[in-house]
């Protein structure tokens, strides 16, 4: 039953696949119940059988290494400011169960490199910078190159551009 419980927590309404930013999507469970109490189920859910879907925030949040998913929220939109307005990025808000989408940029697939996967930038609790951006590529997907939070993403998004 927890099992159940915590896959209704994280679904996603039908209209999220029409997102075009995180905050669009921010309307299942475990984005607007209090955070104690999402972070109890979330524990809870995940100690029988591992890992379970999940935001990123969340597991930073329930590890102690990010203060509040209000906080996750901000470095989403921010990054959402940040890409909305600039040409060749779009926001694909149908990412892994429980997650919070992420942005593509179209110019990196198809273009002079003959690119399959475009550049990608995502959410992760992988490092306390809380951005991975996956290079454009064909074939095995590369390593996450770790960025330090929106300020680094803006200073390195010429380098991330470039690639076409």
């Amino acid at each position: 039953m927890l099992g159940l419980e915590w896959s209704q927590a994280i679904e996603l309404p039908r209209v999220a696949s029409s997102a075009t930013k995180p905050s669009e999507i921010r309307r299942a469970w475990v984005h607007r119940a209090p955070e104690d109490h999402v972070i109890a189920l979330f524990r809870a859910s995940s100690l029988g059988a591992g890992p379970v879907p999940a935001p990123w925030w969340l597991r930073a949040v329930a590890e102690g290494r990010l203060e509040s998913r209000e906080i996750g929220f901000r470095i989403e939109d921010r990054i959402s400011q940040l890409l909305i307005h600039r040409p060749g990025w779009e926001f694909v808000p149908w990412a892994a169960d429980g997650e919070s989408g992420y942005w593509e940029f179209m110019p990196s697939e198809n273009g002079k490199s003959g690119h399959t996967v475009p550049t990608t930038v995502l959410n992760t609790d992988r490092h306390d910078g809380w951005i991975d951006v996956l290079p454009a590529h064909s074939g095995s997907t590369p390593q996450p190159i770790a960025v330090r939070g929106p300020g680094g993403l803006r200073s390195r998004l010429g380098e991330f551009e470039a690639v076409r």
